[in-house]
């Protein structure tokens, strides 16, 4: 009983650690996360739970999912920065367990315990459960409804595509259409039964969930919904690529690598042909391969996009870090890998705000290096006494605080150099006198989040305080020539 408390123990203190901790460090950056939060909130108070509205004006980019999370989230009080992130954390933390238990079912106790250690401790995975953007909601109810669809395939039951169809239904709330074409390999690989999807309670458990918001948007709004969300948001962004960053095909190989640190060893025992020797295997492997493709041969191209294909690539991870007799040199360089740690935390804020090319790459930390050492000793050691349990545990608690360390140093240095908080911070107590010129879209619109209403353009509406931009540089505070300026306005 005790060692079963201390296990739940650590694994929460874990999960707040990569989770919780710090979701308020640094304000909304970027260009999405304040104009959904901003959507959300606007719903919480004004009660139209049906069109999503920017700042006064429809906005049909994306269906409603991460908008109703945000609005809960402000009806309970939670306040600015913790109402829009802290429901996509707990969403994380939910799917993982889930997560879990479906993985035990199917390839047993300790590869399902690896795979969700692998997952939930992955750079890309870890990075999109701290913003209020769409990809994690999206990703863990696909996932998740294609894990019930997987019990489907293994065991008969009917009974559990009411559950995969429920939560293919609320991805489809999340995203659109996108994780209908994902699903099809769970179609593809279940095609000689396809009439269990249209039995009375699958189909009923996807229309009831997902059908009425995109019914009554379309009978509020008409064709302008329909032109704005199908046509614009879903093809114009496959095809053509002109609403978001074009990039080459291999684009998401780099990105599948780098969204698996510090686990991106463990993707050789995954190119093994020998590996995939039951229908469980295949149908994981069906699963990335056909989503990566998808993804490679969009127009536009984000990080995000391929996150949905990372809990088949864990669960892959996991089943063949469970089966490798000695998996010394696979742990101990995961380890190793981790010595970027301190690299990655002095030089993400900058390249986040002002692009990689532009910052200077943080310099070699030897202490946390040899930290990093003296843990992979200790896992290789492990691993060769026969204890992997004990070696992989080893491993997680230094991710766990590779990521503290990470969130500590970063983010209050991501909310000075990206996020638009501190500009309204020096503001807040005068807005009726401020203006802003031209700055860049991301600083806008996270000042405008934090204005609720945006502040008017200086060229407008000229008031004596003005917050600029000069190039490659944050915008700052200044009063207009001929009024006193406070050294807390100036530009530092």
């Amino acid at each position: 009983m005790f060692a079963v408390t201390r296990r739940w123990l650590l694994a929460g203190v874990a999960l707040y650690g990569l989770y919780l901790f710090s979701l308020t460090k640094a304000g909304m950056v970027g260009p999405d996360e304040p104009r959904y939060a901003s959507i959300g909130r606007e719903m919480a108070r004004s009660g139209d739970w049906v069109t999503p509205r920017l700042w006064g004006q429809p906005w049909f980019e994306k269906p409603p999912l991460l908008y109703w999370m945000i609005a809960a989230g402000d009806r309970l009080g939670l306040g600015d920065d913790l109402a829009p992130r802290l429901p996509v954390a707990l969403m994380s933390v939910a799917f993982l367990l889930v997560y879990h238990r479906l993985l035990r079912a199917e390839f047993g106790a300790r590869a399902a315990l690896l795979a969700a250690g692998i997952l939930g401790t992955s750079a890309l995975w870890v990075a999109f459960s701290q913003v209020a953007v769409t990809d994690l909601p999206m990703s863990a109810a696909y996932a998740a409804g294609m894990l019930l669809g997987l019990r489907w395939l293994s065991t008969g039951d009917r009974r559990w595509l009411a559950g995969a169809s429920l939560l293919l239904a609320l991805a489809v709330l999340a995203k659109g259409l996108v994780p209908l074409v994902l699903a099809l390999p769970l179609l593809w690989v279940g095609r000689k039964r396809l009439t269990d999807w249209v039995r009375p309670l699958p189909l009923a458990a996807f229309v009831l969930v997902a059908v009425p918001w995109y019914l009554l948007c379309t009978l509020r709004n008409g064709q302008i919904f329909v032109d704005e969300f199908f046509v614009r948001h879903h093809l114009a962004r496959f095809t053509s690529g002109v609403l978001l960053h074009p990039g080459p095909f291999w684009y998401y190989f780099p990105v599948l690598l780098a969204g698996l640190y510090p686990w991106t060893l463990l993707v050789l025992p995954l190119c093994r042909k020998s590996f995939y020797t039951d229908p469980q295997r295949k149908f994981l492997l069906l699963w990335v391969v056909f989503g990566f493709l998808f993804f490679s041969a969009s127009a536009g191209k984000l990080p995000g996009y391929l996150l949905p294909l990372f809990p088949a690539v864990a669960a892959l991870a996991g089943v063949a870090l469970d089966e490798v007799k000695n998996a010394r040199w696979l742990l101990a360089a995961c380890c190793l890998l981790l010595t970027m740690t301190p690299v990655v935390s002095g030089t993400l804020p900058g390249a986040f705000a002002q692009g990689l090319s532009r910052t200077a790459v943080a310099g070699w930390h030897w202490g946390f290096a040899g930290v990093c050492l003296l843990v992979a000793a200790g896992v290789w050691w492990l691993e060769g006494a026969g204890r992997r349990n004990g070696a992989v545990g080893l491993l997680l608690a230094l991710v766990v605080l590779c990521v503290v360390l990470v969130k500590a140093e970063a983010l209050p240095a991501l909310d000075r150099l990206a996020s638009g908080r501190p500009l309204w911070n020096k503001v807040a107590s005068n807005p009726g006198g401020v203006c802003v010129e031209e700055i860049h879209r991301n600083w806008r619109y996270s000042l405008n989040y934090y204005s609720v209403t945006p502040l008017p353009d200086c060229g407008q509406a000229p008031r004596p305080i003005r917050i600029r931009q000069l190039p490659g540089a944050p915008p700052f505070v200044e009063r207009s020539p001929g009024g006193a300026a406070s050294s807390e306005l100036r530009r530092p």
